[in-house]
């Protein structure tokens, strides 16, 4: 079962593989694993250095390509016309395959005119290289530019997305244009698994912090979430989230846990991150 959030017209699948810091034969295995396990979205970037590895693994898993989503990111000193086109055809090529579902920027870049960024990004769409494209990490109001810029719709805003921070104003925006926003890092880096509140909520259903979490996220409209391990069974139970439901008071009390506001991800060409009334 592959559950699904619909934007533009649009299916996304609401539960995707991550693969940051997966290398080498990890990466492939896990792919390849993710995918026999049911997951139907892919989640790479160039900076993860491993478009090749995820590619071996698409292979592997020899499902059709229609019936996979595949994601990459184009890295900020690719940004300027030209050099934007020329790093796609390389990921292209990396992962093996004659197109990407998605591309995005995958941080924002004051030193390229994100006008120009844009251009080049819906040119690559232009051209078949990817179906649809969209941005990371980009604020209320940098969305909104991206919006305004782009002749084809921005189909995500990927950002940094769990239980313990605070992105109500990320997610008004993305609902407000109609856009999607997909959450990296869901699992807070393991910090779930330490909570009484998502232990207790798991318990009651007999299922783990992680997979409560990721059913939290599958029961939002317009949020994909993207976990990511190395194991074999932590990636299988992952999105085995399909036989159970949240209830309204369930849901609040994991959407309270957002008081802690805890940020993971915050280097230093970081935009100022909006703030929260």
């Amino acid at each position: 079962m592959t559950l699904t959030t619909k934007h533009f017209g649009v299916d996304i699948p609401a539960i995707g593989f991550g693969t940051w810091k997966l290398k080498g034969e990890t990466a492939q295995e896990c792919v390849s694993k993710a995918i026999e396990a049911g997951y139907r979205m892919i989640d790479t970037a160039q900076a993860y250095e491993n478009e090749k590895d995820v590619g071996r693994g698409i292979a592997n898993a020899q499902l059709p390509r229609e019936d996979l989503w595949v994601t990459t990111k184009v890295w900020m000193t690719e940004y300027k016309d030209g050099d934007l086109q020329k790093s796609v055809e390389k990921s292209v090529s990396k992962l093996g395959t004659d197109y990407v579902d998605l591309i995005l920027l995958h941080w924002p870049n004051d030193d390229v005119p994100l006008e120009e960024s844009l251009s080049a990004l819906n040119e690559v769409r232009d051209r078949g290289l990817t179906k649809n494209i969209g941005v990371s990490n980009f604020t209320v109001d940098q969305l909104g530019q991206a919006v305004k810029f782009s002749k084809a719709p921005i189909l995500t805003n990927q950002v940094e997305y769990h239980p313990f921070i605070n992105q109500t104003p990320v997610l008004e925006a993305a609902h407000a244009i109609g856009t999607s926003v997909t959450a990296y890092s869901p699992l807070a880096q393991g910090q779930v698994f330490d909570s009484e509140i998502l232990k207790e909520i798991g318990d009651a259903h007999g299922k783990t912090p992680a997979q409560v979490v990721i059913r939290w996220f599958t029961q939002q409209p317009g949020v994909i979430t993207i976990p990511r391990s190395s194991s074999p069974e932590h990636l299988r139970q992952n999105n085995d989230v399909h036989d159970f439901e949240l209830s309204a008071e369930e849901m609040g009390r994991i959407t309270a846990l957002k008081a802690n506001n805890h940020r993971l991800i915050d280097p230093s060409w970081a935009p100022e991150w909006d703030e929260v009334a």
